[in-house]
């Protein structure tokens, strides 16, 4: 896809700044960007590469101004918001690189399953009984589509992605590899002699519209009703979601979380990465939580932001933190004081 300065410009809502006929066709890191390509400079920390960079054409922001000499030839696009333009590139190369249209010889799709118009469907590809599939959508190689489980219009579902049995996936999502949604959900009752009886997970899962799930995700459907994902989540690799569990819309939760069953979360929270959450509780709408934090009560108050093992206030964290340090402190200033 070759375009020019002038018709980015337009795509972006941004102003050219020098050539409007330059021409490029991919796109590039500002440190290592090269002729032909587009490339955007967002956080001050890295203007001094931009003096240097081979690029085309580099995005920057409206205010702008070059503190050194720019490369002979460069054409900048000034624009509000440089991340979120960039953003917008990348999504409209991505789409002139998607698959085209057509169902791979070695898929094996149901009799009965039903498969939309403009759908690409790859190779090894299974789609069950009753599945349905939307129009658009994308079902990279190995993919598995249950027994009357639905993909949604023009989502994506990456190499070797399972939509088990009964669960349905919204529309305009994106599920990155090796992601499992619908898998058995951990439910085991205690017997007299010490042993367990397995409790059937008889449920199923639900993701809403505009999701973006990353790889190697485990989504477990739930014992009884449904383990709910809703509109406009985003959800990082290596994340287990427990039965039962219901993530509000907008949500976005980092790599290596992991959701209790029956937990609760609010729209609009954004929770950092390896937070720990234990079951049945209910986290407020706008909650924030810091990296590694351990969930162990419920969150009442609205955009709280907490962390810690278990997770407070951040305040109150940080004030125990330097409480601690000064223990710490006169601690090694006695030991020292005691050898004099």
């Amino acid at each position: 896809m070759e375009k020019t300065a002038l018709e980015l410009a337009q795509l972006l809502g941004g102003t050219v700044s020098g050539n409007p006929d330059a021409a490029v066709c991919g796109l590039g890191k500002i440190e290592s960007a090269g002729p032909g390509e587009i490339t955007f400079l967002a956080n001050s920390k890295y203007e001094k590469h931009i003096y240097d960079c081979g690029a085309d054409i580099a995005v920057v922001g409206n205010d702008f101004e070059p503190g050194g000499e720019l490369p002979e030839g460069m054409t900048l696009i000034k624009v509000k918001d440089p991340y979120g333009a960039f953003a917008t590139l990348l999504q409209a190369f991505e789409q002139v690189n998607k698959r085209q249209a057509g169902i791979h010889a070695s898929a094996v799709i149901h009799e009965t399953a039903t498969v939309g118009e403009g759908c690409y469907i790859g190779a090894g590809v299974v789609i069950e009984e009753g599945a349905e599939v939307g129009k658009g959508a994308e079902l990279r190689a190995s993919c598995y589509v249950g027994r009357n489980a639905k993909v949604g219009e023009r989502t994506m579902l990456d190499v070797g992605t399972r939509i088990l049995d009964r669960c349905v996936v919204g529309d305009d999502c994106i599920i990155q590899s090796n992601t499992v949604v619908g898998s058995e959900g951990f439910g085991f009752a205690p017997k007299e002699d010490g042993s367990y009886s397995k409790v059937p997970q008889t449920g199923n899962v639900v993701i809403g519209n505009k999701c973006d799930i990353g790889a190697g995700c485990t989504i477990d459907r739930a014992t009884l009703g449904s383990t709910e994902i809703h509109d406009g989540c985003k959800i990082d690799n290596l994340i287990q979601i427990a039965h039962n569990v219901v993530i509000g819309e907008k949500t976005v939760i980092a790599a290596q979380t992991g959701i209790a069953g029956s937990t609760i979360i609010g729209k609009n929270c954004l929770i950092g990465g390896q937070v720990g959450f234990v079951g049945h509780l209910n986290i407020a709408d706008g909650t924030k939580i810091a990296a590694k934090a351990g969930i162990s009560r419920n969150i009442i108050k609205p955009d709280t932001t907490i962390q810690g093992i278990p997770a407070v206030a951040i305040k109150q964290y940080q004030k125990t933190q330097i409480a601690l340090r000064g223990l710490v402190r006169q601690f090694y200033d006695s030991k020292d004081s005691d050898k004099q």
